[in-house]
């Protein structure tokens, strides 16, 4: 799914009322929604006691989730509902340009959209007024956008850490009160049969290839037969050949090519200190006034060809290695690459089912009013990173590894 919207960026402020939440709460709405379209039928909370102090001293409150899901936003209001409040939320445009639907439906449980394709002041100061007044605890997802990969954390966007200082030196001035960041831990576990669900996967993705069914070979096997046969059909899309050595670097390098020849077209100089999703979100702002100025519809659908190919960089860079080439392989792993698979190969992915989660809260970080040091790194994103990489590696040793016996029969 495209991220880049033509169409003209209008703020969509939040709905400050308590009207709609209340309802959305004492109806339900989330749950029945989440078992319906994400298949999460169970849910847990830990150390909410810890919001919870938060909330009871006043403070301003930021919740820093990592986000590998679209429903991450959807599972917070459990915590909310546990301690009596409601969220304010960060979401991009483009979710709110999709339908009308969607567009009133976050809306009226708090999101407000920021544009990620250029500098939103509206959005930024909204966000600061929230936590400045203490109108609700404000959510905003550290890596940006969600990735599909529970057990990795993607690159922290430093925008949470302006918007935070911001907000603690205005909420000093305004009343001596504080502003804290809890870092919230999301993890989806899988509670049905994996071999069940993940062969039927496999077998429908082998007959797009229009390969036979190999149902006596490994499970894992077949897994990487299909991300090899899928690599190579982009290689030979992008690159005209399919590429040599091992998967890992293959993909590293169609991404990279992607990524030059995106850059190339724009006028761009490569600038690998951004890292892979930096440049992503660089080429996404820059080719967003070309795509809107292009008036002949071949030159238009060549833009759009080099934005596919954008986008298949960003999904290539968050294939991790540690998901199916080492040991120990869980069944989430497992899930989601399929997931990702169905999404490439199908243009979607069936939300599996029946999936448990479990959202963690850590203490709170209390933000300095002190400005950040300005040669090396930030210390309250690298406290806030280091948070985060402890509750997703705590948490992935929850999911189920896959013994020798599953890897070898499906």
């Amino acid at each position: 799914m495209t991220v880049v919207v033509e169409k003209p960026y209008q703020f969509v402020p939040p709905i400050r009322g308590d009207l709609w939440p209340t309802l959305i709460q004492t109806f339900r709405l989330v749950d029945l929604y989440l078992a319906k379209h994400d298949g999460v039928v169970s849910h847990e909370c830990r150390h909410v006691e810890r919001f919870q102090r938060s909330i009871d001293a006043g403070d301003s409150i930021i919740l820093a989730p990592n986000h590998c899901r679209y429903s991450d936003p959807l599972v917070l209001a459990w915590p909310a509902r546990l301690t009596r409040t409601h969220l304010f939320a960060m979401a991009s445009w483009h979710l709110f340009a999709k339908s009308r639907f969607d567009a009133f439906a976050i809306q009226k449980m708090g999101g407000f959209s920021i544009f990620r394709e250029g500098t939103d002041r509206q959005a930024l100061d909204t966000a600061i007024d929230i936590l400045t007044h203490r109108t609700r605890p404000l959510v905003l997802f550290p890596e940006g956008t969600t990735n599909r990969t529970n057990d990795v954390l993607q690159p922290l966007l430093d925008g949470i850490a302006f918007i935070a200082r911001t907000s603690a030196r205005r909420r000093a001035k305004k009343d001596d009160g504080r502003v804290v960041i809890h870092p919230v831990g999301i993890k989806y576990l899988f509670k049905g049969d994996i071999r069940q669900w993940a062969a039927g996967v496999v077998e429908k993705l082998e007959d797009r290839l229009g390969w036979r069914s190999r149902g006596g070979k490994p499970l894992l096997d077949r897994i990487h037969r299909l991300a090899e046969a899928m690599l190579s059909i982009r290689e030979i899309e992008h690159m005209g050949e399919v590429g040599s050595g091992p998967l890992a670097h293959r993909r590293d390098l169609l991404a990279q090519r992607l990524l030059e020849h995106a850059e190339g077209r724009l006028n761009l100089a490569s600038d690998l200190s951004l890292g892979t999703l930096g440049r992503v979100r660089r080429l996404r702002s820059a080719i967003l006034p070309v795509l809107r100025a292009a008036s002949d519809p071949r030159d238009k659908q060549e833009w759009y060809h080099t934005l596919d190919g954008i986008e298949l960089a960003q999904k290539l860079f968050s294939y991790p290695d540690r998901y199916l080439l080492n040991s120990p392989v869980t069944d989430t792993q497992i899930l989601e690459t399929l997931e990702r698979m169905q999404e490439g190969l199908l243009g979607k992915s069936v939300n599996p089912r029946p999936l448990h989660v479990v959202i963690e809260f850590d203490q709170a970080i209390e933000v300095s009013t002190d400005r950040p040091p300005r040669d090396g790194p930030d210390p309250l994103m690298q406290q806030l990173e280091q948070s985060l990489r402890g509750l997703l590696d705590r948490l992935s040793r929850e999911a189920n590894v896959i013994d020798e016996q599953l890897a070898s029969s499906s």
